[in-house]
């Protein structure tokens, strides 16, 4: 609220008979207030300008750090040679792609090793009786909790060292507390690159989906 106030401004007026002090305008003191408190007002710009400001300036700030984030959170993501529909070249242990030549040159028939299958898992490779690779190939993580699983071929069989799970020579379970078989994967042979895919149809090992 503004607080009215007022000057007064005298002058003085010669009369006759001697000089007279009367006064000459009322001048209110708060007009400049008003006109300065007006200026500001027109200065401030509306809600809208302010949203498109605001936005602007977010896309300016943003581009640059997507620019910077994208190769970033891509030098996470591991590289895959492929394999189409869903497929994914199996790795070896140095991280090359494993070929059915070269795997088959130095792994014999009854074989079961591992290599690296889909999202990274350790998966075994298993070489049939006629020196060929399986058409599945055998995660070797244990569905108990998570240990791998290795091959035991004195015993034909697959044993977690961590809790006592056993499984068959397919991965079967057959002795807890693992309550499941290995999963399996898809493994073929294309252009003679070894490439697993995922295994959505019912186990053949159980029956079951």
């Amino acid at each position: 609220t503004l607080i009215k106030m007022s000057l007064v401004v005298k002058q003085n007026v010669v009369v006759r008979g001697g000089v007279k002090s009367m006064p000459v305008r009322r001048v209110p003191r708060n007009m400049k207030v008003r006109a300065a408190s007006g200026a500001a007002a027109e200065d401030v710009p509306d809600m809208n300008k302010r949203n498109i400001m605001n936005l602007l300036l977010l896309g300016a700030a943003g581009l640059p750090i997507g620019a910077m984030a994208v190769p970033y959170l891509a030098f996470f993501v591991p590289k895959s040679s492929g394999g189409g529909a869903g497929g994914q070249v199996a790795k070896d242990a140095l991280g090359n792609d494993v070929t059915q030549t070269s795997w088959l040159t130095t792994h014999k028939p009854g074989d079961r090793s591992l290599a690296q299958g889909l999202k990274g898992d350790p998966t075994y490779l298993v070489v049939t009786e006629n020196n060929e690779i399986e058409k599945y190939g055998i995660n070797a993580v244990c569905t108990h909790l998570g240990c791998v699983v290795p091959w035991v071929s004195a015993e034909n069989k697959f044993k977690c060292p961590c809790h006592g799970s056993q499984y068959n020579n397919q991965g079967k379970v057959v002795r807890g507390p693992a309550p499941l078989s290995l999963a399996l994967a898809h493994c073929d042979i294309q252009d003679d690159a070894v490439v697993f895919s995922p295994w959505t149809e019912t186990d053949f090992r159980t029956g079951e989906n």
